[in-house]
């Protein structure tokens, strides 16, 4: 709507040029409203209004208004008062003076099917006008009859004259004709071919004939440039591809095929004196009168319930009752873009808040190469880099923004308490949020007046838009200390779980605490880190007094939560995956644990209201008396940059030679991925499978298994940028590709290609994140290159399981792995078929070379004297020699 846009802009240019952030939505000065006047109607105002907007004034299309009545009378008090709830939001508000300056109670609202004037509704602004509406003026006939003629009469009256010849006169186009035509430049050679008549129709015979043997047999064809077709290339187009390597890879499926079978066979008879001894056995008679009563029960349930029921069949029934299994696609439920970027920014990290419906964190980053940064650096030193915390209720205003040194690249919720934040910069440092002092401004936290001790809980689209708020810049706590952490871009993030936490060694012991004080981090700079929140130390008077007297001045609007670790945290243990045989290691971009938190319970968070927030009071390192757990899983999958998937242990040792601590190798390691792999995590379902993207392609693979990825897909038509597992579904998975399209997998209906693709942008899409609100709700968040963050409503089909989907997606992973066994059995046997084929060859040349010397000689004398036979055999038949001459013969030789 034209009106409303310019609105919105004016909005802006107020924000820009004003020193500090003041509310944007209260408006004074309101513009003219637009009516129809250039086309002959003043009274007319065109509006469009928005399906939201039709329920509240019961104004709905095709059921309010029909082609009968296609207007109705709305009251003034009914549009001020949606002015009073939705102010600038309302669809009304472009001619909001008018509405106010109306003279009458109720105003004349029409629906405009054909556009006539330009939207689907209009307003007449006056009473006149709504009174010519109702009532409208009577035509004279005088006035119709002339309107007829006009219509029939033509305005002008067009006569045929026919064409005169006239004389040709020449201006030069003969000669530029002539110019044009084409000539013949060479001169035309004429050869003409005879033969004698005699000759005509005779056979031909054709022979081979040796060239070198006749004389000019042999013609030579060289060539030379002709100077008529010689043409000088000043340019040329040239188009270059480059593909990946292609590599044949294949699977084990399970091949069932028919057989043609067939059965005979005839009844078994007893013989005449076998029949009377068993019509006389005892035991017989015994075994019948115990078994007929359970005979006799069993034909009576056959009578009562039919065993050969469809069970299939009725299970397809009665999911159809409960919902529509067409309806298969992602619905796009709202939208979210900050408006006021100055700058470009792209989407680079996405999560749900863990306990407030509606309510989504977002981290923006610049869109800017490393170059690009350095030329523009002095600019975004201006523009602060965010963390933005969006709402339902609000889909242009951020409810929060958290300020950072650097742009964020990821960041996670802690478990123990949401109201902390712990987020990767672009420079490898760690920053750290306590937004506990904010809690009642997300949370909106009411007591009733009976005083009771749980608060209420109320989400922030139950509530009315409060104009006066605006977004509050959050500061952050504490931040890394550049020196001893990351050198490059942090890509991932993780809180350890509340029950455990480890030393410098790895190991594993048990948290006193019970809050979540750990993090591990993973860089390009080929290093993973583990960090600790707590202090090193516990506080000495000397220590106290130092620090009272190099004490920096804290801003007013930063918590001291973790003022122990600003600028001077650095982590306590550092792993490097190295290559083994080279200096090089690893660079690990994405890493997933054992004990991963990405799903929350809340009402197991839901903390009280005089609850005292245990990070303000936080236990000075770790403990000296702490219990070892035993049988922890340390191992953990690494995604890299090269496309690789390691699998690992985090516990280090001691160089025998050195002393130092050293990571251990990696218990396996597999190329799978042609290209930085984006996302390694674990099912929701099952620990031990995990899903890993990257590249073109996707791999699930089976902590244990050293055999290979499960399941494994062929190179996708565009590259895989992000996914995720399903929360709900124990065999479906999302997937983002670089040209915005989504692929849905589902096991149970294909297992090699996606079950289906929809479309989400026109960009990239750089991460996905869902979410369930409950059994009836599930919401995913896929954001993209541009900046843009959609809510998609996940469909029925998609976010409810079978009835036995865990168990059929378990067996489907119990097969692949013994098809993987069974395929690296049958190589270990082709191996030694060929191990033991090469003996043989061997051998068999180890018994030629060790022939002694008689033997040799007895070898070629049994050769020479069957050579003699043939000799003697073949001179005979050609009656050479006789039967008689048969002794000489021999002599002779």
């Amino acid at each position: 709507m034209a009106p409303k846009q310019q609105k919105s802009s004016g909005v802006k240019k107020k924000a820009k040029h004003s020193k500090k952030k003041e509310p944007v939505l209260p408006v004074t000065e309101v513009d003219e409203p637009v009516n129809m006047e250039s086309m002959g109607h003043p009274e007319i105002y065109p509006l469009v209004l928005t399906s939201k907007t039709q329920e509240i004034f019961n104004c709905r299309i095709d059921e309010d208004l029909t082609d009968e009545q296609p207007y109705k009378l709305i009251k003034i008090q009914d549009i001020l008062a949606d002015f009073h709830n939705r102010a600038a939001v309302s669809d009304f508000y472009p001619i909001k003076k008018l509405i106010q300056e109306y003279p009458g109670d109720e105003i004349l609202l029409v629906y405009d099917k054909d556009f006539k004037y330009g939207l689907n509704f209009y307003v007449i602004g006056t009473e006149e006008g709504k009174e010519n509406y109702f009532n409208p003026p009577e035509v004279s006939e005088e006035q119709e009859e002339q309107k007829d003629f006009k219509e029939h009469v033509p305005e002008e009256m067009y006569f045929y004259k026919p064409p005169i010849s006239k004389p040709w006169v020449s201006l030069g186009s003969e000669k530029e004709i002539e110019d044009e035509s084409v000539k013949e430049s060479t001169k035309q050679i004429i050869r003409m071919i005879s033969q004698k008549r005699s000759k005509f129709g005779a056979p031909i015979k054709f022979s081979d004939r040796n060239a070198s043997s006749v004389k000019d047999a042999y013609f030579e064809c060289t060539t030379y440039p002709d100077k008529n077709f010689v043409i000088k290339q000043l340019e040329k187009d040239v188009g270059m591809q480059a593909v990946p390597q292609v590599k044949d890879t294949n699977t084990q499926t399970k091949w069932t095929y028919p057989k043609n079978a067939t059965t005979q066979y005839h009844p078994r008879e007893f013989l005449e004196e076998e029949r009377e001894i068993l019509g006389q056995s005892k035991t017989l008679a015994g075994f019948l009168n115990n078994v007929s009563i359970s005979v006799e029960i069993a034909l009576q349930q056959n009578e009562i319930m039919n065993t050969f029921t469809n069970d299939w069949k009725c299970l397809a029934e009665e999911e159809g009752t409960f919902g529509d299994k067409t309806d298969t696609h992602l619905k796009e439920h709202q939208s979210f873009t900050h408006l006021h970027n100055l700058m470009e920014k792209t989407v680079t990290c996405v999560s749900w808040h863990p306990d407030i419906y509606g309510l989504i964190a977002v981290s923006v980053a610049v869109r800017l190469s490393f170059e690009e940064r350095v030329q523009f650096s002095g600019k975004l030193l201006l523009q602060p880099s965010l963390i933005l915390f969006w709402s339902f209720s609000d889909p242009i205003h951020p409810q929060l923004m958290l300020e950072s040194p650097e742009d964020i690249f990821c960041f996670k919720f802690c478990p123990s308490n949401p109201n902390i934040i712990a987020g990767g910069c672009m420079n490898g440092q760690i920053v750290m949020w306590d937004i506990t002092a904010h809690a009642d401004r997300i949370e909106n936290i009411k007591v009733d007046g009976s005083r009771s001790k749980k608060p209420t809980l109320k989400p922030m689209f139950l509530l009315e838009p409060d104009d006066n708020k605006e977004a509050k810049y959050i500061r952050h706590c504490a931040v890394s200390s550049i020196e001893h952490g990351h050198r490059k871009v942090i890509t991932d993030i993780h809180w350890l779980s509340d029950t455990f936490e480890i030393n410098r060694m790895g190991s594993v012991f048990e948290n006193r605490s019970r809050i979540c004080c750990q993090l591990v981090t993973c860089s390009a700079d080929c290093t993973i880190c583990f960090w600790d929140i707590r202090p090193l130390k516990a506080a000495t008077p000397q220590s106290t007094e130092k620090k009272k007297e190099e004490s920096i001045e804290i801003p007013i609007n930063a918590p001291s939560t973790f003022l122990h670790l600003d600028l001077s945290w650095k982590p306590f243990s550092k792993l490097k995956l190295s290559k083994g045989e080279t200096s090089l290691d690893h660079c690990p971009i994405k890493i997933s644990l054992n004990e991963d938190h990405l799903f929350y319970k809340t009402q197991d968070r839901v903390g009280k209201s005089g609850e005292i927030n245990p990070y303000h009071n936080l236990e000075s390192g770790m403990a000296n008396l702490l219990k070892p757990i035993e049988d922890f899983c340390t191992r953990f999958f690494v995604g890299t940059e090269e496309g690789e998937v390691i699998y690992t242990d985090w516990k280090t040792e001691r160089d025998p030679e050195t002393g130092r601590l050293m990571s251990k190798k990696p218990l396996s390691l597999y190329t799978i991925h042609d290209g930085a792999v984006h996302t390694v995590q674990r099912s929701p379902f099952y620990k031990d499978i995990v899903l890993t993207v990257g590249g073109w392609n996707v791999a699930i693979w089976k902590e244990g298994v050293k055999l290979g990825p499960l399941l494994q897909s062929s190179c996708a038509p565009k590259r895989y940028t992000a996914g995720h597992w399903s929360l709900t579904r124990p065999g479906v998975f999302y997937i983002g590709r670089e040209d915005g399209y989504i692929d849905i997998w589902d096991l149970l209906e294909k297992t090699h290609e996606p079950a289906q693709s929809q479309n989400i942008g026109i960009t990239t899409i750089t991460y996905i994140e869902p979410w369930t609100f409950s059994a009836k709700q599930q919401f995913i968040a896929v954001a993209d290159y541009y900046g843009t963050l959609h809510i998609l409503e996940i469909p029925w089909t998609l976010s409810h399981p079978s009835a036995n989907e865990v168990s059929s997606i378990s067996f489907y992973f119990d097969r692949e792995v013994k098809h993987l066994e069974y395929v690296e059995q049958r190589k270990q046997i082709r191996e030694q078929e060929k191990m033991e084929m090469e003996l043989e060859t061997e051998k068999k040349k180890i018994r030629t070379y060790k022939k002694t010397k008689e033997q040799m000689e007895a070898e070629l004398k049994l050769d020479y004297e069957s050579y003699l036979e043939l000799e003697k055999s073949v001179l005979i038949n050609l009656g050479i020699i006789k039967l008689s001459d048969k002794i000489s013969f021999i002599d002779v030789i």
